[in-house]
């Protein structure tokens, strides 16, 4: 009897664990969206990962919102008004706002808010965002009037972030850290998290009080899963509906056996790799425009990498500061010419077959990365040069890079903004540590100082070209591609439109009758 009962509990147990749990499987009323990694915390201005993110964003609005393109819309403030100089934003506030609890809210709500953000003791993760707002004020419960040090365009996009999303101060003060412990919590948004298993998943139900009305699917589910294998395999067997990554190498089968539910597309990323122009040999630019020149990039982002990057020349992706990418005049000479010019480059610096080129290619644990550096290597070949190899994990290796300890280093950078000055700005000469080749022109710094100061959206355009059209020709990195997302997306799920911010609010997902 003992034993059949001990056999029972087994089969219980067994039966429990080969079962997904009913509630955070795809459903009629519920969309199931894997993530990369687990939420890392709960205060939208206590977070930087993007899990942790994009959870927030379904919960807490802020003044403006992203709309299923990527771009800025109207959230809490209907409307705004710019001065002439660009300096001084004015928005009117809706009315009747509440938060989940019941709780009104206004524009007073705001000031609040950014003092939060700048608060030494909230260690706010994306204050430096917020670094050109110079004041935030109140004037009355419907208007808010945010100043500016600089002009910036791109406001509305970064109002949108979470960190300067309408937070229930009310309870923060009452409850202090702990406010993020509260089931549900209080929300603003669409959204408001009604449950978060750790490394399970994380549950979101409708908020009632949302000044927008009802979002269009009763709930939203969380899943981490930070293996893109298991995360494609997971959604193949309709265990999720949207997966945040897929693996490169089962990128052409799935646009082969799924093509509606592969999505490759272009991100605000540029990847590349940095030279150290503080020493030789490249504080030398000649030797730096011959090694680039010696590049074949559409081969590696074709061959190499294979997943639809876009070749890239210069730093900016396409569309953020005019409609195509920069793209010098050698890059469209044929190979033969171009290593001609590379050679009688490094011929001009000193080196040749009596002094060869030598030196050590850096990157951090990736075969993405080993793929690439092996390449350059191989193209480099026919000029003479002598490129090693050096791996090691990604905390040394950019330790290193801070530390200046390397020649030629993998680098790049994925924007916080869509905005040009967000790459830019790495290279000026007053960032410091962040500025890993250490490049130093006054005159790219000038161009990009005034390019930040002008309020005319074409002018300021045009500006950020020239300071790019510098940078490219200086050449302290070496751009290889633009990178690209990947996300499986379920038939059955409407909505949801690629855009270069990669960003997909809930809000405007629904599942098709």
């Amino acid at each position: 009897m003992r034993n059949l009962a001990l056999f029972s509990i087994i089969l219980m147990l067994l039966s429990c664990a080969s079962e997904p749990a009913i509630d955070t499987i795809p459903g009629p009323t519920q969309i199931v969206r894997l993530s990369d990694s687990e939420i890392k915390g709960l205060d939208p201005q206590k977070v930087s990962d993007l899990s942790s993110l994009r959870v927030a964003a379904d919960q807490f609005e802020g003044l403006t919102r992203l709309d299923a393109k990527g771009n800025a819309e109207p959230g809490l403030a209907s409307e705004w008004q710019i001065s002439p100089d660009g300096l001084t934003w004015t928005f009117a506030l809706r009315q009747n706002l509440r938060f989940s609890d019941g709780i009104d809210f206004d524009a007073t709500l705001f000031p609040a808010l950014f003092q939060r953000l700048r608060a030494p003791e909230t260690a706010a993760a994306a204050k430096a965002l917020f670094g050109n707002i110079v004041a935030v004020a109140a004037p009355d419960p419907n208007r808010l009037i945010v100043t500016l040090a600089s002009p910036d365009p791109s406001l509305p996009a970064l109002l949108a972030h979470p960190a300067m999303a309408a937070l229930p101060l009310h309870r923060i003060r009452d409850a202090g850290d702990k406010w993020t412990s509260d089931r549900p919590m209080i929300a603003s948004g669409p959204y408001q998290l009604i449950e978060w298993k750790l490394n399970d998943h994380a549950r979101l139900e409708r908020n009632p009080a949302w000044y927008d009305g009802t979002a269009p699917t009763a709930t939203i589910i969380w899943k981490p899963m930070d293996d893109s294998l298991s995360a494609m395999r997971l959604f193949l067997s309709d265990g999720a509906d949207i997966a945040a990554d897929y693996p490169a190498s089962r990128h052409q089968w799935l646009k082969e056996n799924h093509p509606t539910a592969a999505h490759s597309v272009p991100y605000l990323g540029s990847y590349y790799f940095a030279f150290n122009t503080r020493a030789p040999p490249f504080d030398d630019r000649r030797v730096r425009r011959a090694l680039s020149m010696a590049v074949e990039r559409e081969w590696i982002a074709d061959k190499v990498i294979g997943i639809g990057n876009i070749p890239a020349w210069g730093l900016l992706p396409p569309g953020l500061a005019g409609p195509a990418a920069t793209r010098p005049e050698w890059a469209n000479w044929p190979r033969k010419k171009r290593l001609q010019e590379a050679s009688a480059l490094l011929d001009a610096a000193g080196f040749g077959s009596d002094n060869p080129l030598r030196f050590e290619i850096r990157f951090n644990s990736s075969a993405e990365h080993r793929r690439v550096s092996v390449a350059m290597a191989a193209m480099w070949k026919p000029l003479g040069v002598e490129a090693s190899l050096f791996n090691s994990e990604a905390a040394l290796h950019f330790a290193a890079l801070r530390q200046h300890d390397f020649a030629l280093s993998r680098s790049g950078w994925i924007a916080d903004l869509p905005t040009p000055e967000n790459f830019l700005l790495v290279h000026q000469q007053a960032n410091g540590g962040g500025n890993y080749s250490g490049y130093d022109n006054p005159v790219y710094d000038r161009i990009l100082a005034q390019a930040i100061a002008e309020p005319d959206t074409r002018q300021r355009q045009k500006l950020m070209r020239d300071a790019e059209a510098i940078l490219i020709a200086d050449m302290p990195i070496l751009p290889l591609y633009f990178y690209v997302t990947r996300s499986l997306v379920a038939p059955r799920i409407a909505g949801w439109e690629d855009n270069i911010s990669n960003v997909h609010p809930s809000r405007t997902l629904l599942i098709r009758p």
